[in-house]
């Protein structure tokens, strides 16, 4: 349990509504993959826009739920915000892929969803 993800600042949000917290995990699962999916499809396609948008997004549920990989998204938003072309920003993208991969995983599993 919480590996690949940490609960602390989610508890902290829902006082420990626990309730309040499944109800968070749920979302995270629904919307946190479907993000990552444009974010790929954008980086791919270098569609610079909608991976800023994707990544920008994304941020404040990676950064709720601690994947551990906030500075890896900034520097793929920024590889779009920026159009940064001569930047391979692959690796970074699969890190952030992969996290959330791991994470969703996790907490399918942990709250039985």
């Amino acid at each position: 349990m919480e590996q690949h993800y940490k609960l602390d600042r989610v508890r902290e949000l829902a006082d420990n509504d626990t309730d309040f917290i499944k109800t968070l995990a749920m979302t995270f699962i629904e919307e946190v993959p479907e993000d990552a999916l444009l974010l790929q499809t954008a980086v791919v396609s270098k569609d610079y826009l909608a991976a800023y948008k994707s990544a920008h997004k994304m941020k404040p549920t990676i950064d709720l739920f601690e994947l551990g990989v906030l500075d890896d998204l900034i520097e793929v938003q920024d590889w779009g915000k920026f159009e940064q072309r001569d930047k391979d920003i692959f690796e970074k993208l699969e890190i952030v892929l992969s996290a959330v991969s791991k994470a969703v995983e996790e907490i399918r599993s942990d709250f039985n969803l």
